[in-house]
């Protein structure tokens, strides 16, 4: 595995930022990595990239521990911090030069690198430009960019489109899928689309521990329970006889004409069958896919 953690603590005073928590991600794949404000998830990245100190655990880049080996780990992987850090009085291309110089590049290679990194994030146009003078959402390509530069195996991006338009979000998001084929990528984001068009799998974060860790499709494919929300002509007196049906695990009254009924199976059929029995005109009923937004406020909610 390129990225394993394990039994990861950190600790402020009293504060359990993060609370033993564990996971791995592979070659190859996308995994988002989601969770409210304040969850653990920045704290979770600062720590796998060797920018703050675990209170207990440990976290391995290819083999090499955080704590005992951080510039090995810096050389294997690439970050993006929520917050890019960025020298504005610089010019993107300068600054890319500059950067793949800390990295140690071989001259021939930072050229090389850098040429690469532009075209693959959309600078080119912007490469002789001071970073001030850019848009929110270009300083976020250079921030990639610099991710990048070194040709890192492991990616680990925090909010990567944040402040981006929606053909810069498509586009940064077929530069993550061309560039995941060959690495490990773990990356935050509070819009779910993004995580729904990018990952593979999902790790849930809430209070510093993990609520949930599944393949994206496994993990909207294979809820238990179905809602099904049912619109009346008018108000039903008596909602037990709803309660009865087999299958049903609770009714809930949202307005006077209307009610969600969670069921392990699709009870549509019976539903209109004790429609008809009990003269009750339905205007409207439909089956609700479990959503990826719905699954994360319920993991979340405590």
């Amino acid at each position: 595995m390129s990225l394993i953690i394990k039994d990861l603590v950190k600790q402020y005073g009293t504060q359990l930022a993060v609370n033993h928590i564990s996971f791995e991600v592979g070659k190859g794949q996308i995994v988002g990595f989601l969770g409210p404000n304040g969850a653990g998830k920045s704290t979770t990245m600062k720590i796998a990239t060797s920018y703050l100190t675990p209170t207990s655990g440990t976290v391995e880049i290819c083999g090499y521990d955080v704590h005992q080996s951080p510039l090995e780990v810096r050389k294997n992987v690439g970050y993006l911090p929520e917050h890019n850090p960025l020298y504005l009085d610089m010019y993107v291309h300068e600054y890319l030069h500059f950067i793949a110089s800390l990295h140690q590049l071989p001259r021939q290679h930072q050229t090389q690198n850098v040429s690469k990194v532009i075209e693959l994030c959309g600078l080119g146009r912007e490469q002789h430009k001071k970073i001030g003078a850019l848009s929110k959402g270009y300083r976020q390509r250079v921030g990639l960019a610099q991710a990048l530069i070194h040709e890192p195996p492991v990616l680990i991006l925090d909010e990567p489109t944040s402040a981006l338009d929606p053909n810069q979000i498509i586009e940064i998001r077929n530069v993550i899928k061309e560039v995941s084929k060959e690495k490990t990528v773990l990356f935050s984001s509070h819009i779910l689309q993004e995580v729904k068009a990018l990952c593979d799998r999902v790790v849930i974060i809430n209070l510093g521990k993990i609520v949930k860790d599944s393949p994206l499709d496994q993990l909207q494919g294979n809820e238990k329970e179905i809602k099904i929300a049912i619109e009346f002509a008018e108000k039903v007196e008596n909602l037990s006889f709803l309660q009865a049906i087999a299958s049903v695990l609770s009714v809930q009254e949202m307005t006077e004409n209307k009610v969600i009924i969670k069921a392990s199976q699709d009870i549509r059929p019976e539903i209109s069958k004790l429609a008809m029995e009990k003269g009750w005109l339905i205007v409207g009923m439909s089956k609700e896919e479990t959503s990826l937004e719905s699954i994360f406020q319920e993991a979340t909610q405590y």
